[in-house]
């Protein structure tokens, strides 16, 4: 939806006909639709609910995935909350209690609270981002369940590439062939908006390297796609255990300090 308040980013939106048209061409297409929030600024828990309610109108059913936009005071367990111990305490640290670390989602009684919406409509939500190109080595463990973090009903993990210079460094051909040898799994998070487009052409570094990576003949499928496909070779999800958790943030803790990355 366009929100009625002032946007904390730019882009378009489905409440634009054009818009909504091509991302309904690119379903048809094959490609999976995704949510990332309803609209471009905070939501009120009936605004989230509005949105949900329209993007089912719009594609035929609720959001598989979900990947939160980082501006959005109703995302779930998310700023400090996707830490816990002393890595939630260093995070705050090294972002000064930054005010917009404070995220209600999964509060309940709060205004912008959604979390049940979240668990029964949506079944993945993406979190913890690594440098490695091979988001299944880097995180083993998705697609999982939290216990600690019940509005999600499964997490899952993806790669570095945030815009399209560092898109380009994870897909190097090096990385390429190393994920190829590994038989892995890759899962990219990035936004096109970032440095892909000049206006005229697109980036000739990521178009020589996604070209060289679609002749290599692997499984290329939507991310919902890959992560059902997951649960159903292990024969259900995992359940997240403390010490595993632990691992997974401290990894994650030092990526964030080092790249600065969502």
């Amino acid at each position: 939806m366009r929100g009625p308040r002032e946007p904390s980013d730019h882009g378009g939106t489905c409440a634009e006909a054009d818009y909504a048209a091509w991302a309904q061409q690119l379903q048809r297409a094959g490609f999976e639709i995704g949510l990332h929030n309803v609209t471009l600024h905070t939501s009120t828990r009936e605004e989230t609910a509005a949105g949900l309610a329209r993007f089912a109108e719009l594609f035929g059913g609720p959001p598989k995935t979900f990947a939160h936009h980082y501006f959005c005071q109703e995302n779930l367990y998310w700023g400090e909350g996707r830490l816990s111990g002393w890595r939630r305490s260093l995070y705050n640290v090294l972002t000064r209690g930054s005010g917009k670390n404070q995220f209600f989602g999964h509060v309940e009684g709060h205004p912008y609270f959604w979390g049940d919406l979240c668990r029964d409509q949506i079944t993945y939500v993406r979190n913890f981002v690594f440098p490695g190109i091979n988001t299944l080595r880097e995180s083993p463990l998705f697609p999982y369940h939290d216990p600690a973090r019940p509005y999600v009903r499964y997490w899952y993990g993806s790669s570095e590439g945030s815009n399209c210079s560092r898109a380009c460094v994870t897909l190097s051909e090096a990385n390429q062939d190393q994920l190829e040898a590994e038989n892995g799994a890759c899962i990219l998070y990035t936004h096109f908006g970032h440095g892909y487009w000049d206006g005229k052409t697109v980036d000739p570094r990521f178009r020589e390297l996604i070209t060289r990576l679609s002749r290599k003949g692997g499984w290329f499928v939507p991310v919902g796609t890959l992560l059902d496909y997951m649960i159903a070779q292990r024969g259900g999800a995992h359940t997240i255990t403390d010490a595993e958790r632990a691992a997974l943030e401290r990894r994650w803790l030092w990526h964030k300090i080092r790249y600065g990355t969502a």
